[in-house]
């Protein structure tokens, strides 16, 4: 879904297709025909953004077959279809029983995460539109905080040093301009976009950024309007942002409030869990840590990194932070000129919520994922974007 923004640049919205993940490209194939296009028809839409998750085996098929990759981009055209981003945080495996911390891996300090985010890069110069000449694709905030010592800092600043050296190369060679975003994420060597501004400043490159995903910043009680005027002072851009919601308890220490937070405490995803004292910010890695005896104050609100749907917040006594979503995005995109102009919906745990709120069907999901992104819509055009056909 393509904006337009009051200065005449162009603001895109997609969903994250790793809400229906696929290890290989008969995989991403099926994705587009299953699900995406359905998500498009029940928008009404001739054309509809995808964020594509392209998982180590399919990235490396479409590489390794310049015919596979033509081919591709011939099926998004085919099913109105488009892409101006790549989420390449998970590398693999996303769609395991259990994936918990392994999502983390391999991260910025070993080779395989720099050759997969440079396929990524590659592979969107030759899948975006002929009229768009810019791309972004997400990544790790560099690597989860244990064991993490400045041997390691120095090896992953000298992979993103190298990164931005390859995104400059593919320019030049294609006319076609990817960046790539660190995504904060709670628990990770950059939790908050605070942590984000030594190492990007480190690497010095407009090419490397920030993704900023409002689930993640509301998690960490992370005041968007300090945020994001902190990376304006140190000129980080914003390649994508991803709008997404956490889950928000404002009472944590009620036994009726403890009991509907069990309920989304599944054991496939890490879902961090923070609350801020008077002493600071406080947490677990993950939910049932928080629940069980005293190991996260329970005197001031929680909020645990469970990306719920946008459109249906969780029934009290919980909530969602759906409004740190809609401040976050006045900022990025309501002023004189956006922020970015890659904007993904990225709720991927559809499944793993309490089974009652499960979609049983594709069709349940599709309709879903067509309610939040007519949400995400709505939100774009009360700030004065006008939606482009």
């Amino acid at each position: 879904m393509r904006f337009r923004h009051p200065d005449g640049s162009t603001v895109h919205l997609a969903y994250c297709t790793n809400v229906h993940p696929a290890e290989t490209l008969d995989g991403v194939l099926a994705q587009l025909r299953d699900h995406c296009e359905p998500v498009r028809r029940r928008l009404g839409r001739d054309r509809l953004g995808i964020g594509l998750w392209l998982a180590r085996d399919a990235a490396r098929s479409l590489v390794a077959d310049p015919a596979a990759l033509r081919a591709l981009r011939a099926e998004l055209d085919r099913r109105g279809l488009e892409v101006v981003t790549l989420n390449g945080f998970p590398y693999e495996g996303f769609g395991a029983d259990e994936v918990k911390y392994r999502v983390y891996q391999p991260d910025w300090t070993r080779p395989e995460r720099l050759a997969h985010t440079t396929d990524l890069a590659r592979l969107l110069t030759s899948l975006l539109p002929d009229d768009i000449t810019e791309g972004s694709v997400s990544t790790l905030p560099i690597a989860w905080r244990t064991p993490y010592d400045p041997r390691a800092a120095d090896t992953a600043r000298s992979a993103l040093t190298s990164l931005a050296e390859r995104l400059d190369a593919l320019e030049e060679l294609t006319g076609r301009s990817v960046r790539v975003g660190l995504e904060p994420e709670p628990g990770c060597t950059v939790e908050t976009v605070a942590d984000a501004i030594a190492p990007l400043a480190a690497v010095a490159s407009p090419r490397i950024g920030v993704c900023l995903d409002t689930c993640h910043l509301a998690t960490s009680f992370e005041d968007p309007h300090t945020a994001l005027a902190a990376l304006g002072t140190a000129g980080i851009p914003i390649p994508k942002a991803q709008l997404s919601a956490a889950l928000h308890a404002e009472h944590p220490h009620l036994p009726e409030v403890r009991e509907a937070l069990a309920a989304f405490a599944e054991p496939r995803f890490l879902h961090q869990t923070r609350t801020l004292t008077a002493a600071g910010l406080r947490g677990t890695d993950d939910l049932p840590e928080a629940l069980t005896g005293d190991a996260l104050p329970d005197s001031t609100p929680w909020r645990a990194h469970f990306h719920v749907p946008l459109h249906a917040p969780p029934e009290p006594p919980l909530t969602s932070t759906l409004p740190v979503l809609r401040e976050s995005l006045a900022l990025l995109v309501g002023g004189p000129h956006p922020r970015t102009r890659h904007l993904e919906v990225e709720t991927y745990t559809w499944q793993a919520l309490p089974p009652e709120r499960r979609p049983r069907t594709r069709a349940r999901l599709a309709d879903g994922i067509a309610a939040e992104l007519t949400l995400a819509r709505d939100l774009l055009t009360d700030l004065g974007l006008k939606e482009l056909p």
